[in-house]
């Protein structure tokens, strides 16, 4: 779960214009997606929007990843019915840490302070000077 967390926290690092709602779709298409997978049916139903879309496929090659490393480990492998559980775990925790508002971060900053030893996670500090 921390691994995906960070995945989503590094894709809104790199992508300032990143939102709570941007992070959610993708979340919720990728649940949908693996949930249809789970009944034998291949059905992707890809979010609406670039920024969107580039988080869904970030988040589908990190799964398809893991997989590839378990299989060539040979160990117990991750089900697909456990990552559609940690899934919809980040989305209601989503639905839960942001307020609602179209361009609300409070949900990725959330993510990101999660990480806090994580140098490409850290904010730039203001340049705004209080006497």
């Amino acid at each position: 779960m921390a691994a995906l967390a960070f995945t989503i926290a590094k894709f809104c690092a790199a992508h300032q214009e990143a939102t709570d709602s941007d992070v959610l779709a993708a979340l919720h298409g990728l649940a949908e997606t693996t949930r249809t997978l789970m009944t034998g049916i291949y059905y992707e139903k890809q979010p609406d929007g670039l920024l969107r879309r580039e988080l869904y496929a970030a988040l589908t090659a990190f799964v398809a990843e893991v997989k590839q490393k378990q299989a060539q480990h040979g160990g117990a492998t991750v089900k697909d019915s456990d990552f559609f559980y940690l899934l919809v775990f980040l989305y209601r925790m989503g639905l839960l840490r942001t307020n609602g508002r179209p361009r609300s971060r409070r949900y990725i900053e959330f993510l990101r302070g999660q990480f806090p030893e994580v140098q490409e996670l850290k904010r730039e500090e203001s340049r705004i000077i209080v006497p």
